[in-house]
């Protein structure tokens, strides 16, 4: 519990927040005023608003964010002699992985919280849709927070062995790349990967207004795809937790 605590205290003066306030922001701009400018309308209402700002944004846009995140967090621990001192606290090496991958999550929940707000606020003041955001969206915009933890710990663990900070992004963009790209050719399995995991939860519940439009498949939101997001994010993140701390255990010196 230290161990988080004391990361949570950090990111109080992280330049972090700059990403998780401004990306989803530009990114829900982006995806609705380019689809207002094009169609002159949003034909299915929050459904069609909804799809065209999650869209791009999920299948890459979201983990380059949380990779950088990543990053940013642990770049304080490659400066100086903060690794020494990192690594020569008293807590298990489990526990630093653990609150590195907790303060992560904090900084990318609430860009997922922002992300949905903003969808809600242009959809209803600025082009003045009718109703509200489905409730659909609200479960996947949960259950993205709960995909995006594998993503996290991965990218956790790139920065905790790399010193620059471009190399895990660059990773990452790598990997985000391969996955949409395998999820599109329908490769069997690549759903058990982190990064195409979270990728094809962020499209989740869109199924019945996206048929035909996508070409990966999208599911709906039913009982055993949620239990199966869940059951995955955990298992992949607690994979990820085990590996990191049993190579740290094991290296005498850094990346």
């Amino acid at each position: 519990m230290g161990s988080i605590i004391s990361e949570f205290l950090k990111l109080k003066r992280s330049m972090s927040w700059s990403v998780v306030i401004l990306l989803p922001v530009l990114m829900v701009f982006f995806g609705s005023f380019s689809t207002f400018v094009g169609e002159g309308e949003f034909t299915e209402g929050w459904d069609t608003l909804w799809i065209r700002t999650v869209g791009f944004y999920g299948m890459a846009i979201l983990s380059i964010g949380i990779a950088v995140l990543a990053s940013l967090v642990w770049r304080v621990e490659h400066k100086n002699s903060n690794w020494n001192a990192l690594m020569s606290r008293s807590v298990t090496t489990s526990q630093i992985v653990i609150g590195k991958i907790a303060a992560i999550s904090v900084l990318a929940t609430v860009m997922q919280i922002i992300f949905i707000a903003t969808v809600i606020v242009l959809g209803k003041f600025v082009f003045g849709l009718p109703g509200m955001l489905p409730t659909d969206y609200y479960i996947t915009g949960a259950l993205v927070i709960a995909a995006q933890i594998p993503v996290i710990a991965f990218q956790s663990a790139l920065s905790t062995f790399f010193r620059s900070f471009a190399a895990p992004v660059a990773i990452g963009l790598l990997l985000t790349g391969a996955s949409t790209m395998a999820l599109l050719m329908k490769i069997p399995g690549i759903i058990v990967t982190p990064y195409a995991l979270l990728t094809q939860t962020t499209q989740a519940g869109s199924a019945a207004v996206m048929s035909g439009s996508t070409s990966f498949d999208v599911s709906a939101l039913t009982p055993g795809v949620i239990a199966i997001t869940l059951g995955l994010s955990a298992l992949l993140t607690a994979v990820i937790i085990a590996g990191t701390s049993t190579i740290l255990n094991r290296s005498d010196t850094r990346a």
